[in-house]
């Protein structure tokens, strides 16, 4: 949910006069401080330190015979069963997120300036208890009713965001320090061509850290102490586009197109569509520095290129595909009608159905009875089959982050409002906070711990 919100943030961030463009501006401001609202109360945002952040609400069982989150079947709003509040006393990788999430939306908010204040103030918290010395060890390890669906496989890439996130949020050098500190790329390994680590998704950051620090490099140009590792990022990043194209063969694509950026797993549109949205996100920052496009090898790819793959992707969700079917809810005529929702699969009929008497509607063969417009499902398998029922939940369950990630993709890929993207206006948006000149000095290595 983190990541979701950060991901919003930044588009609006990068976006805003497309969005305005398109009169949803206020409208995707509104998503974000409902998610912003719900973070700021899963840890006491009023204090400088804390001990605690509440990683989850609800638990779920594999098999399990119990009511629960898994077990059970009905709308939100006729659940009766306990559902527990888990709490972690560490936190470096989901505390590092919480943190990018409120820092990013503290600069959409900036108009708002007592809400953008307690943003950013929390943001600091969060990211102070993230950082703690003594609580990092992953939110998520030991934890049964969090490992199996949320395990986190590091806290180094969310280190490297969350520091960028804070740094463009409040100007203060000590973030960019820490985040261009050569050890924090080592130790994430950031540089090390790792192809998975390519990969833009809720667990893995780097890409987008990535571009995000690259981003400072492309339109300030900070110079030493900064350079090494601002340049050792730009270069990540140019080589995280390269291996999107097909040609270079880094990843397996279907036959129909889409990029199997998790090897064929379940929730693959999830990938395409966060990875499509910092593709065309790069293309326009070149465009705004007035580059043409990079190398890749000794293939020169333009920024147009690297548009078009990310287009080609949200054209494949879209129903350009062999299935000729959109895997958006309720665009074109052909779409998924049994999604894996609760909401969506039981009627509006006034019966308050218990925990496992709404198993009829989960395993029933009718089309939902409420269209749960503007989903995107998980996606097609790796020869781009669907089979479009509420039990297949890996091609046929929305997610929070599949569907954010789709929202940046299509403002980035959209011409509503072109012309005033990062071009111009919202790229000083950014950097309002960033002082015009850096220190000349940074601090000493020693208030950085390892």
């Amino acid at each position: 949910m983190a990541f979701s919100m950060t991901l919003l943030s930044w588009s609006v961030i990068e976006y805003s006069a497309k969005y305005k463009a398109m009169g949803e501006y206020d409208h995707v401001r509104e998503l974000i401080k409902w998610g912003t609202d719900y973070l700021l109360l899963t840890f006491n945002s009023s204090a400088s330190t804390i001990d605690k952040l509440y990683a989850q609400v609800g638990a779920a069982k594999i098999n399990g015979s119990r009511p629960d989150d898994h077990y059970c079947w009905n709308r939100p709003e006729d659940m009766a069963y306990p559902r527990p509040s888990l709490s972690v006393s560490s936190a470096p990788d989901l505390g590092g997120e919480v943190a990018a999430a409120l820092a990013a939306a503290s600069i959409v908010f900036r108009d708002n300036a007592a809400y953008s204040k307690k943003l950013s103030q929390g943001a600091a918290t969060v990211y102070k208890f993230a950082r703690q010395s003594g609580r990092r060890t992953p939110y998520s390890l030991r934890q049964p009713d969090i490992e199996y669906y949320y395990n986190s496989t590091s806290y180094w890439d969310e280190y490297m965001w969350s520091a960028g996130w804070m740094y463009y949020a409040t100007g203060n050098s000590s973030y960019i320090t820490f985040a261009t500190d050569p050890r924090l790329p080592k130790n994430a390994k950031a540089f090390f061509s790792i192809l998975d680590f390519s990969v833009f998704s809720w667990d893995n950051k780097l890409p987008g850290a990535q571009l995000l620090l690259s981003r400072l490099r492309m339109f300030l140009n900070p110079g030493y102490p900064y350079e090494e590792s601002l340049a050792g990022y730009h270069n990540a990043t140019s080589l995280n586009m390269c291996m999107y194209f097909p040609r270079f063969a880094a990843f397996n694509f279907t036959k129909g197109g889409m990029a199997l950026f998790n090897h064929g797993r379940g929730q693959p549109l999830q990938y395409v569509v966060a990875n499509s949205f910092i593709a065309a996100l790069y293309a326009d920052y070149m465009e705004a520095v007035n580059v043409p496009g990079w190398y890749c090898g000794p293939n020169f790819m333009t920024t147009n290129d690297l548009r078009e793959f990310a287009r080609s992707q949200v054209n494949y969700i879209l129903g350009d595909n062999p299935k000729k079917m959109s895997y958006v809810v309720g665009f074109g005529s052909k779409y998924p009608r049994h999604v894996h929702h609760r909401g969506a699969s039981t009627p509006h009929n006034g019966v308050k159905y218990s925990c496992t008497g709404g198993y009829k509607w989960r395993d029933s063969k009718k089309a939902d009875p409420n269209l749960l417009a503007g989903a995107m499902v998980g996606g097609p398998d790796k020869n781009d089959g669907f089979k479009d029922s509420r039990n297949t939940f890996g091609q046929n369950e929305p997610t929070l982050v599949g569907n954010a990630g789709l929202v940046a993709a299509l403002v980035a890929l959209t011409n509503s409002g072109r012309g005033a993207g990062v071009t111009t206006v919202d790229k000083n948006t950014m950097f309002s906070a960033v002082p015009p000149m850096f220190p000349a000095t940074p601090p000493p290595p020693s208030s950085w711990k390892p």
